[in-house]
């Protein structure tokens, strides 16, 4: 295994490891303690739309990707607040609107949509050295703004109306974090693909949720879990040779379901049951 770590390819793939499982799980938490896991989905094909049209147009799949999340985080919210909708209603407006987007797009490309598939599917082995400049770019904003408005972010998962009513821009915020998963499923589309992206942004989240109740435990659990994910998923799709991208994802899924049997909330739970019940 050691061997192969020479090789630029898989250099570029471990990076991509990295900054890839720190901010797809790191968003996540504002994703899962927020309630609204659509939003991961809806941004993914929303990243999806915008690469099938950059392929459409000839430029950098990545810009219109871009261009779409930052239409569609745009939207999401004004929808929800302007409407009196559940966030989950307006995610899933814009959801059925990429979906159709996108598969548009994928009847327009003539020929062989190999392009188009891999776009759906990723492959973080192919990962160029401008992807990982982008994706750490990402990662380092991420972890910046969560440093920097920690107190805020918290206030608004906590309450947003709670958190307007103290002065905090609560919009801003909300809206900024919208725009900011859109980015993050953006420049990881090429990793795990679309189709899967949206399980790295909420299995580690959720595996961290089980296991505090403490909101910066709750990052760092959170990030660490991307992290190992994706690390044990290059590894035994290069020891078993299958795809990354799935394995990745079905790893980040048995960590889930281990931190969900090792919950101290499942056992408290269990024990206040069996309280009500005596």
């Amino acid at each position: 295994m050691l061997e192969i770590l020479q090789y630029k390819f898989m250099q570029h793939a471990i990076l991509a490891s990295i900054f890839g499982g720190v901010s797809c799980s790191l968003i996540g938490v504002f994703v899962v303690t927020m309630e609204i896991p659509f939003l991961g989905v809806t941004m993914a094909h929303a990243a999806f739309a915008g690469g099938i049209f950059g392929l459409l147009w000839g430029i950098n799949p990545l810009i219109p990707a871009f261009i779409f999340c930052f239409l569609s985080s745009l939207l999401i919210g004004p929808i929800a607040d302007k409407a009196d909708f559940n966030p989950d209603t307006a995610i899933g407006i814009i959801f059925s609107i990429m979906m159709g987007v996108a598969f548009l797009g994928l009847a327009m490309i003539p020929g062989p949509k190999t392009e188009a598939l891999s776009l759906i599917w990723g492959s973080i082995l192919t990962i160029s050295r401008a992807d990982i400049i982008l994706m750490a770019a990402i990662s380092f904003v991420t972890i910046l703004l969560l440093v920097l408005f920690f107190k805020e972010i918290q206030a608004v998962i906590f309450h947003r109306e709670i958190a307007a009513s103290v002065g905090i821009p609560e919009r801003s915020i909300y809206y900024g974090l919208l725009f900011l998963s859109g980015a993050i499923v953006t420049t990881n589309l090429n990793t795990v693909g679309g189709l899967l992206i949206f399980s790295l942004l909420i299995n580690p989240a959720a595996a961290a949720y089980q296991l505090t109740y403490n909101l910066k435990k709750m990052f760092i659990l959170s990030g660490s879990f991307g992290v190992l994910s994706c690390f044990l998923g290059l590894f035994f799709s290069y020891i078993f040779n299958v795809p990354s991208g799935a394995i990745i994802i079905i790893t980040s899924s048995v960590i889930f379901a281990l931190a969900l049997l090792l919950s101290p909330k499942r056992k408290v739970k269990q024990v206040g049951q069996v309280t009500e019940g005596d």
